[in-house]
C-alpha cells in the first residue's frame, strides 16, 4: 500500500450576487462542518475583499469559528494575500490558530489574486509578488519562533519573535499559490514549501502540471531545500450526481453567476473566455475543465491527473454553489462514499474476506452442515423424534442401518 491520498476542499467561497450575504457564510460554515463528518481531510478558505463574490476577508477568523464545529479536519488559509499584512501580525494570528486547532491549522500564502484588492490599499499591482518573496523570508523563521530583523520598503523589523513557540513543531505547514505559470511553483521550490495548484483540468493547465513540480524541485535543488509531493495539492471543478445529465440539471441553478465572476470580475484564466452556446452548463461540461457527472468520471479524472503528474498528495474540490444546497451537499457525500474510498483502498479488506469466504465456502459448508446434523441425531437419540418437523428429519437424519 502506497502514500494515502489525501481529500480536501477549497472554498473562496463563490457566492450569487442575488443570495442573502450573512445566510452564504453560514453555509461556508455549515460546508466545513459535511466535509469533517465525511471524513474530508483538509479544507482551505480564501481572503478577497472586492468583486462581489468571494465574501470572506478574513480566513483567520472563519477558521478560529470553524475550528469550533468540528473535530478532525485541517484548516488551511487559502490564501493570505501577504502584501496586505504586516508579516508579524499576520505570524502572530497563525500562531495563535496554531495553538487553539492544536496543530490543525496550515498556512497558504499568495500574492493577491484581485488586483482591486490592492489597488484599494494602495498598494501598486506590480509590486505584490516581490512583496510576497518578502514576507516569506520573514514568515518562514518567524513562525519557527526565531527573532528577525528586517528592513524592506514597505516592512521593518526590529527582533521580531512570536511570544508563544509554535504549537506544531517545527513549524505549521505551508504552502503558497500557483497556476499555469511558473511563479507559484518557483516561489514554493526557494522557500522548501508546499504547493496550491489551482485549476489543474483543461488543455494549458493540464500540460502545465509536470513541468511545473519540474520548476518547484529544480529550484528547491538551487537552494538548498527539498519539496515532497505529499505537499502538492491539485484544485478542481466538481460536480457530482447519480448521473451525468441529474448533474447537468443541477448546475443550471448558479453556473451562470460563477462564470459571469471570472469573465467580468475576477478575470483569471480558470473560465475559458470562447465558452458559448444555447446550453451553457451542457457546453462548460464538455470543455474538459470540470467534472460534472458522476462518481466514476471523478474517478478518471483523478487517475488522469495521476498519470500525467507522477503523483500529488492531495485532491481538492473547489467549493461553488453552481447546484442548490441539497444536490451540493450530496455531491460531497457521493464524492466521499465512492470517490474517495476507490484511491484509499478503504474497501481492499472488505474484498479480500469476501473472496477469502467464497474460496472456503466449499471445505466449511459440509462441516457447518455436518454439525447441524450431529446435534439432530444427538436430540433424537436422547428425546425421540416426536417433535421434530419430518421434512427436517429426512435431511439431517441418517438413513436407518440395514
Amino acid at each position: 500500500m502506497g502514500e494515502r491520498l489525501r481529500f480536501g476542499a477549497f472554498i473562496g467561497p463563490f457566492h450569487s450576487r442575488r443570495d442573502n450575504p450573512s445566510l452564504a457564510l453560514h453555509r461556508d460554515l455549515r460546508l466545513v462542518s459535511l466535509l469533517d463528518e465525511l471524513g474530508f481531510d483538509e479544507c482551505w478558505i480564501g481572503e478577497h475583499h472586492s468583486g462581489g463574490m468571494e465574501t470572506i476577508g478574513t480566513p483567520e477568523m472563519f477558521i478560529a469559528t470553524a475550528a469550533e464545529r468540528t473535530r478532525s479536519i485541517r484548516l488551511g488559509t487559502g490564501v493570505v494575500s501577504l502584501p496586505y499584512h504586516s508579516p508579524l501580525m499576520l505570524a502572530e494570528r497563525i500562531n495563535y490558530l496554531d495553538h487553539v486547532t492544536r496543530g490543525r491549522v496550515m498556512f497558504g500564502v499568495g500574492p493577491g489574486a484581485l488586483t482591486t484588492d490592492a489597488y484599494m490599499m494602495g498598494i501598486p499591482v506590480g509590486s505584490t509578488r516581490p512583496r510576497m518573496d518578502e514576507a516569506l523570508e520573514v514568515l518562514i523563521p518567524l513562525l519557527r519562533g526565531e527573532a528577525v530583523t528586517a528592513e524592506t520598503d514597505w516592512f521593518k523589523l526590529n527582533h521580531a519573535q512570536l511570544q508563544m513557540r509554535p504549537w506544531t513543531q517545527p513549524s505549521v505547514e505551508m504552502a503558497v499559490a500557483a497556476m499555469i505559470s511558473p511563479t507559484g511553483a518557483a516561489a514554493a521550490g526557494r522557500h522548501g514549501i508546499g504547493m496550491l495548484q489551482f485549476q489543474a483540468l483543461g488543455k494549458a493547465a493540464f500540460s502545465s502540471l509536470a513541468s511545473n513540480w519540474a520548476v518547484c524541485e529544480q529550484v528547491a535543488a538551487e537552494h538548498g531545500k527539498t519539496v515532497d509531493r505529499r505537499n502538492w495539492r491539485l484544485v478542481v471543478q466538481v460536480h457530482l450526481a447519480e448521473t451525468r445529465e441529474q448533474a447537468i440539471r443541477d448546475c443550471r441553478f448558479g453556473l451562470g453567476h460563477y462564470i459571469d465572476y471570472y469573465h467580468k470580475v475576477a478575470q483569471l484564466p480558470i473560465v475559458p473566455e470562447d465558452l458559448s452556446g444555447e446550453d451553457l452548463v451542457q457546453a462548460y461540461a464538455n470543455l474538459d475543465v470540470a467534472v460534472i457527472g458522476t462518481p466514476d468520471d471523478a474517478i478518471a479524472t483523478i487517475e488522469k491527473l495521476q498519470a500525467e503528474t507522477g503523483g500529488f498528495g492531495c485532491f481538492m474540490l473547489l467549493a461553488h454553489e453552481w447546484a442548490n444546497r441539497r444536490a451540493t451537499e450530496e455531491s460531497y457525500e457521493l464524492f466521499a462514499r465512492f470517490v474517495m474510498p476507490h484511491f484509499q483502498e478503504a474497501n481492499d479488506n472488505r474484498e479480500a474476506s469476501r473472496d477469502w469466504v467464497i474460496e472456503t465456502r466449499g471445505e466449511l459448508v459440509p462441516q457447518r452442515r455436518q454439525a447441524i446434523a450431529d446435534r439432530f441425531v444427538e436430540h433424537a437419540a436422547k428425546y425421540g423424534t416426536e417433535n421434530l418437523d419430518p421434512e427436517t428429519l429426512k435431511t439431517m437424519m441418517p438413513p436407518p442401518a440395514e
